[in-house]
């Protein structure tokens, strides 16, 4: 079946709503995503939160001990009893100075090579942060930045002495003092503590300085140490940066899901739209159908009244015009007859045969079409109509060409082969001489065919294509203008179609389609 402009535009919208449909899906997986990727940053600066508390309440004069450090970023990474880090979220944490070097670190290895200010950097199983959070850098009252600097704490077994002869034993915390899992997860709640316990970055509480904070001291320890390697230390050690690295298990696991509904709402729409084209398809072609079965229905009850007028024409006509007939013959064989009167008797009976031509073509218009349909070998068919109009063909030295297909299709043998014999006779007589002609027949799907006859003539004006199928309309001065009028009779009784087209570049094109090929359903 031939896509009409309304077919089109069914499988057009239908397009349209498919591409949208998966233009949504694509849109809200890509949302999605992003979601899951905002939460597994929030949980990153949930953790900076948690560990920038913790350093703030370890900080005494701007200087954080390593030793008492590590042992918390070791919990933050496994994670077993802090209920702000989920178990194996978390899988490396490092503290970086000005340098982007590592002061302290836990769990993985992380690449610092590509570490920059700020930022984050997504692999296929992690995800790396820089700097989600302030680390709590103090401001000082000259306007420079004081970050924390962390310090190594004396050797467990070793005393360091001062400069007055004191030695400093390294005192060890008290039980309550440990660095346990439970000091951790306190510090999720150290945010939330009461305004007047609030400590800021510089060791302040209550919005007051404590005496000699001013400045960080240098540990007993670190006392005997030159003074300038002592400051390289210090800004070596300062905490300008925080490295996280997150597992983004539960980010592909979201991810994987969402693909998945996505992918299902979108196999759902192209099955349904798939489904909805196919239901137009077929609606289309019965309705199509249905259509050439009523003009197909309405051309066989105008058949049966004209069946009636033409029974009655043929009675009230016939016997007239045969008497005038043989009186203008028997005329003509008077011996007496002048030649005057012999050439009108020829002249009665040439027109009485012309009307007796048009009067058999008209009653035979009118009658009803029984169709009787049996296998038939088209090109066979072709041959033979071809060969009957040998005489026209030669006498205009008209060329004619029969390719296409060896098909076999279900039809008339009669009524096809006077459909065909007016078609290639209509043609013959609108050519010029040495014209040529060209007879098509070829498979337009599995069930159905079509037969063209092409001549290279004037051709017929857009006008009058509709036109020209009505009786006696007829572009031909001989013609009587029933020739294609009984062309299209056969083909609607057949259940056929047939149009009039331009031949490119030059001529007329008749095509009659919807030919049912032998052995299909």
């Amino acid at each position: 079946m031939e896509l009409t402009r309304r077919s089109v535009l069914v499988y057009g919208l239908l397009l349209a709503v498919w591409l949208l449909v998966v233009g949504w899906q694509i849109e809200e997986h890509v949302r999605a995503r992003e979601s899951a990727k905002t939460e597994l940053r929030n949980r990153s600066k949930e953790i900076a939160n948690t560990l920038s508390a913790f350093i703030r309440g370890l900080r005494f004069r701007g200087t954080v001990l390593q030793d008492r450090l590590e042992p918390v970023l070791n919990e933050l990474v496994n994670g077993r009893t802090n209920e702000i880090v989920k178990s194996s979220e978390l899988i490396s944490v490092a503290l970086l100075n000005a340098a982007n070097e590592p002061i302290a670190l836990a769990g993985r290895p992380i690449d610092f090579k590509e570490i920059t200010q700020q930022g984050e950097r997504w692999g296929v199983r992690s995800v790396t942060l820089v700097n989600p959070v302030d680390l709590g850098a103090a401001l000082t009252s000259e306007g420079i930045t004081n970050p924390t600097v962390v310090l190594p704490g004396p050797s467990r077994d070793s005393t360091n002495s001062s400069r007055d002869g004191r030695s400093f034993q390294r005192r060890e915390p008290r039980p309550d003092e440990s660095v346990t899992s439970n000091s951790v997860s306190a510090l999720s709640t150290y945010r939330a503590s009461a305004p007047g316990t609030n400590t800021d970055s510089t060791g302040e509480r209550d919005g007051r300085r404590r005496p000699g904070e001013g400045r960080p001291r240098r540990p007993p320890w670190l006392r005997d140490m030159d003074e300038a390697e002592y400051q390289s230390m210090t800004e070596k050690r300062s905490l300008h940066g925080l490295v996280l690295a997150l597992s983004t298990e539960s980010f592909q696991a979201v991810s994987l899901r969402d693909l998945w509904l996505r992918s299902i709402i979108v196999l759902l729409a192209t099955v349904s739209v798939f489904g909805s084209g196919l239901a137009w398809r077929n609606l289309a072609k019965s309705s199509d159908l249905q259509l050439r079965l009523v003009r197909a229905s309405e051309l066989n009850t105008h058949l049966k009244e004209m069946n009636l007028a033409a029974a009655g024409l043929a009675h009230e006509t016939r016997n007239p015009l045969n008497i005038i007939r043989g009186l203008a013959h028997m005329i003509s064989k008077q011996p007496e007859a002048a030649p005057q009167v012999r050439e009108k008797t020829r002249e009665i009976i040439n027109e009485a045969d012309k009307v007796a031509a048009q009067l058999n073509e008209f009653i035979n218009y009118s009658r009803p079409r029984e169709v009787h349909r049996s296998t038939l070998a088209l090109g066979s068919v072709i041959n033979e109509v071809v060969r009957a109009l040998n005489y026209d063909l030669e006498e205009k030295k008209v060329r004619v060409q029969v390719s296409g297909e060896q098909l076999s299709v279900e039809a008339d043998e009669q009524l096809l082969r006077q459909a065909l014999f007016n078609l290639l006779l209509n043609a013959v007589q609108a050519v010029a001489a040495g014209g040529e002609i060209h007879v098509l027949a070829e498979r337009r799907n599995a069930s159905e065919a079509a037969l063209e006859v092409r001549d290279n003539g004037p051709g017929v004006p857009l006008e009058r294509r509709t036109e020209i199928f009505k009786p006696y309309f007829t572009t031909q001065k001989q013609g009587t203008g029933l020739g294609l009028a009984v062309v299209q009779q056969i083909v609607l009784a057949h259940g056929w179609e047939i149009e009039c087209l331009a031949n490119e570049p030059k001529g007329a094109l008749f095509r009659i389609s919807h030919l049912k090929l032998a052995g299909t359903a």
